[in-house]
């Protein structure tokens, strides 16, 4: 063990389902995430922002992302928001990060994975605090090397990965998840000597879409998602009670969908919607071996008893129709007709391009409502669990709310670090708005925020703000109402019975709240249609 302060790693999947890993009531094969998971504390009611960016934002400040720089996506950035504050696209400086706050106070910082906080060498993951970094700068691209390259419109190759403070080609054997770990397990390596203790930032892409992923691996699921969704639904549903993540009288929202359910779907269209599925799984499966590795690597260097895990998903499932999103449809299935091979037997090879859908998303993430881009819980609510050093609760699990942005003061506290605001080497900075979760993780306290505390959320227009167990949500038609609805979460986790009429004081106060929240973090709404 070297020295006395704990090393950090923090692991994000990319649109990983609440219950997609078996510790969290899936069936894909997670060995490894669920050994920690089992060993640690399984937190149920942690929240993420609606979108990846956005939550890499919170935390890596602590903070809104409308404030840290992330208030929507770049590639959907739109005229109104353009050069607005909280809208650069970027990490900007308003906000210490927190490797930049953790390598000031002498700890090695090493990130490895999806960036998607800055798409340029001057908002790289080097200017904003890691000593080592290999990035995937933006939101999503092909998982091999060997994918199409890009055209028109698209990212040219040579610009999509950073190493340190220079764009990075890739081998041509190339697969994300592997490549990902490999760099990080590789910096790591490179200790020999160094007793700083260490943050880690494992940020996969996996299994964000396009779906693709090692032939051995998705033959092993072949008829596994034959019964379709909305039984694996079911079954998940059933699961989550049985190993007490939710309760055994609880109402899971409704499917809310725009394609063919699967009764509705010709043998053809089942197929390819399970062949989809199959890949999904397959590519969770390699993630959690990568995972495995890493636990392994540190094992052998004897540092896994002082470091802290923390894994978690960035957002809920994702279950856009993405050729119905206006930014992207036409253009993206032109490139992918043109380019790429989605007949049946090729799905998940490297120069196939497809996602699963929203029907696969919610088997995911019920029993809370919709899922990726919505403020509803299924869009926030994701897997998130702790392990390791400085946790006392350990082979539990919890239920008390938690953000993303608790994470930072989290980690800062048990570093024996102070955050730097209202002054961060000659510049202004925020003070963080998360709360420290290690008074939850010593058992000393059973809640992390207390019962008055005010959480917002916005996206794409889709609006939420929650104070206690009581939110109100707007999401824009077809997919809400377009009204403001107001729920009991502690009674309806699900967000199915609108409370909005009959407690009309509740819904006032959280209006005002929001009205409040707007204010303060510089919310400039335009919504999107999908």
């Amino acid at each position: 063990m070297r020295g006395k302060r704990p090393n950090f790693l923090v692991i994000v999947a990319d649109d990983l389902g609440f219950s997609d890993i078996g510790a969290f009531g899936g069936e894909i094969v997670t060995p490894h995430l669920d050994a920690l998971a089992a060993s640690g504390l399984r937190l149920t009611n942690f929240h993420s922002a609606p979108a990846c960016a956005p939550t890499r934002a919170m935390l890596l400040s602590g903070m809104d992302p409308h404030i840290a720089g992330l208030g929507t996506h770049e590639e959907v950035l739109a005229k109104a928001q353009r050069g607005k504050p909280g809208y650069e696209c970027f990490l900007n400086d308003r906000v210490a990060t927190l490797p930049q706050i953790l390598q000031d106070a002498g700890y090695l910082t090493l990130m490895s994975g999806k960036w998607h906080l800055g798409s340029t060498l001057e908002t790289c993951p080097a200017t904003r605090g890691f000593e080592r970094s290999f990035a995937l700068l933006p939101g999503a691209a092909n998982h091999y090397a060997s994918s199409p390259k890009a055209g028109t419109g698209f990212p040219k190759q040579d610009t999509l990965y950073t190493e340190d403070h220079a764009f990075t080609e890739l081998p041509d054997d190339f697969y994300t998840s592997d490549g990902f770990t490999d760099r990080l397990i590789a910096y790591l390596s490179e200790r020999d000597g160094d007793l700083r203790p260490f943050f880690g930032y494992l940020a996969f892409s996996a299994p964000h879409w396009p779906l693709q992923a090692p032939a051995d691996l998705i033959t092993k699921y072949k008829g596994r998602y034959d019964a379709g969704p909305e039984a694996l639904r079911e079954t998940r549903l059933v699961r989550l009670k049985a190993l007490g993540l939710c309760a055994e009288d609880i109402k899971a929202h409704p499917i809310v969908a725009k394609n063919k359910s699967w009764d509705e779907m010709d043998g053809d269209e089942r197929a390819r919607s399970a062949r989809a599925m199959e890949v999904y799984a397959a590519m969770v499966e390699r993630l959690d071996w990568n995972v495995g590795r890493v636990v392994a690597h540190l094992k052998e260097t004897g540092e896994f008893d002082n470091t802290l895990i923390l894994f978690m998903s960035d957002n809920g499932a994702e279950g856009a129709l993405i050729e119905a999103v206006p930014v992207f449809g036409p253009y993206l299935m032109d490139f992918i007709d043109r380019h790429y091979d989605n007949s049946l037997e090729n799905i998940g090879r490297p120069n196939s391009y497809v996602w699963y859908g929203p029907r696969w998303a919610q088997a995911a993430t019920a029993p809370s409502r919709l899922y990726k881009t919505y403020t509803s819980e299924g869009g926030i609510r994701v897997v998130a669990f702790a392990s390791g050093a400085g946790l006392k609760r350990t082979k539990e699990i919890g239920h008390a709310f938690s953000t993303v942005m608790d994470v930072m003061p989290t980690l800062l506290e048990m570093a024996g670090v102070m955050h730097p605001a209202p002054d961060y080497k000659g510049r202004k900075v925020e003070p963080m708005m998360g709360r420290t979760l290690t008074p939850y993780f010593s058992g000393t306290s059973d809640a992390v925020h207390v019962d008055d505390a005010v959480t917002g959320w916005e996206f794409f227009g889709r609006c939420g703000i929650r104070k206690g167990n009581w939110k109100a949500i707007s999401i824009p038609k077809p997919e809400g109402s377009g009204d403001w609805q107001l729920y009991n979460l502690e009674t309806d986790p699900g967000e199915i019975d609108d409370l909005a009429a009959k407690e009309p004081a509740h819904l006032r106060e959280l209006l005002q709240l929001w009205d409040d929240y707007v204010i303060r973090t510089g919310v400039v709404m335009v919504p999107i249609s999908t």
